[in-house]
């Protein structure tokens, strides 16, 4: 099912582990801690306080990661063209109606509509955001003043 609109991912961060010596439980153990604390990382750093995830992460204590690196996955001018906020816009409502869809044609669960809701959230977000351009662009004009 598809949750997160492929077109809207522009860069990945990744976190490279060395397990030698581990066991299959540990290496286990380390990615269910390290994956907590990539979640809440990303929490943390969201401006909507929000991830999409369908599933719920498993709470567990957080660990030192190692270094990460972050790469854009996307060449230009295709970046530039995906990154305009009316194409943004119109691919998160297209998502957000897609996901919509699925919800009405079968039982799904809360992380489904958890995430529905979030994508709502993201359009009204980028939604204000270009209106809040848009209009500070235009001169408005009060009756009775010159």
């Amino acid at each position: 099912m598809r949750v997160l609109d492929p077109q809207e991912v522009a860069e990945v961060e990744v976190w490279a582990f060395d397990f030698t010596g581990k066991s299959a439980a540990e290496q286990k153990q380390i990615l269910g801690r390290a994956e907590y604390t990539i979640y809440k990382k990303a929490f943390d750093e969201s401006k909507l306080k929000a991830v999409l995830n369908e599933k719920d992460i498993p709470v567990t204590k957080t660990i030192i990661l190692p270094k990460s690196h972050r790469a854009k996955i996307v060449p230009e001018p295709t970046y530039s063209l995906r990154k305009h906020p009316d194409i943004r816009i119109a691919r998160r409502a297209a998502q957000a109606a897609e996901l919509a869809k699925i919800v009405t044609e079968r039982k799904v669960s809360k992380g489904l509509r958890r995430t529905l809701y979030q994508q709502a959230r993201r359009i009204e977000s980028l939604s204000k955001q270009r209106l809040d351009e848009i209009t500070a662009e235009i001169p408005v004009e009060k009756d009775g003043e010159d």
